[in-house]
Order: structure tokens, then sequence, then C-alpha cells
């Protein structure tokens, strides 16, 4: 019995040291993104405060090409049809900045917390903008 319990013990400390290294090399993986080394936002959550209704509301996401190669926003698409954005069509040379304007209608009073998907040609991942704030009157 005595040498079944410390097999057991002995699995069970091995199990959990097999389950704790994948966790480790997980966060690893998501602190490494394809935007690494390539793209920079300054921010991708900009709150534009209290807009008035019916007065549109544009606010400017901008970014740095921190990579070694010129940078081209393949395409920006907004979550709905009440946000327009415009976006820098030449390639972003490296080191040099563009940006992502996105304007809100503003038609409904309330709280607005609207989303800009941003691809950039190369590169499989999607940049997620955010802008929220209030719509009164």
């Amino acid at each position: 019995m005595l040498c079944l319990g410390i097999g057991l013990l002995a699995a069970g400390s091995s199990a959990m040291a097999q389950t704790q290294q994948p966790v480790a090399s997980t966060q690893t993986a998501a602190a490494k993104s394809p935007l690494d080394g390539k793209v920079k936002f300054k921010e991708e959550n900009i709150d534009f405060g209290t807009a008035k209704l019916n007065k549109p509301v544009t606010v400017e996401f901008t970014f740095t090409n921190t990579g070694k190669e010129p940078l081209i926003i393949q395409n920006a698409q907004p979550s709905c049809g009440c946000t327009t954005p415009d976006w820098t069509k030449e390639p972003v040379m490296p080191g040099k900045k563009g940006s992502i304007k996105a304007t809100y209608n503003a038609a409904t009073l309330g709280q607005v917390n609207k989303t800009v998907f941003v691809n950039f040609k190369g590169i499989p991942q999607t940049v997620e903008l955010h802008l929220r704030g209030k719509v009164a009157q």
C-alpha cells in the first residue's frame, strides 16, 4: 500500500509539473504577437468624452512602423454603419507614423462603445481599436 501511495504521489507531482510547463509556454506565446516589432499604436482605446446629439465626433488612432519594411493598411472595418473609418493609404515607411480616423455619427443618445478592425498587409493579426464616450443633448 505504501509503495502504491508513493507511486501516486510521484505520478501526481509529475503530472503537475507537466501541467505547469505548458501554461508557462502559453503565457510566453501570448506575449508574442505578429504585430510585435512591426507596428506600435499610441493608443488602442480612446474616450472622446461627451458629444452632442447629431454632431459627429472624430478620433484619431496614430501608430508607428517599428518594423524594417513598409507598412500598409489593407482595410479598416467598423463594427457598425454608424462609424466611418479613414486611414493612411500610402505605405508607412519604417520609423514613420500613420493614422486611422474613426468618425461616429452621434445620432443616438447614450453610451457609445464602437470598434474599428484594422488589417495590415502581410500581418495575420487584426487590430481592434475602440472608441468610447457618451452622446447627450
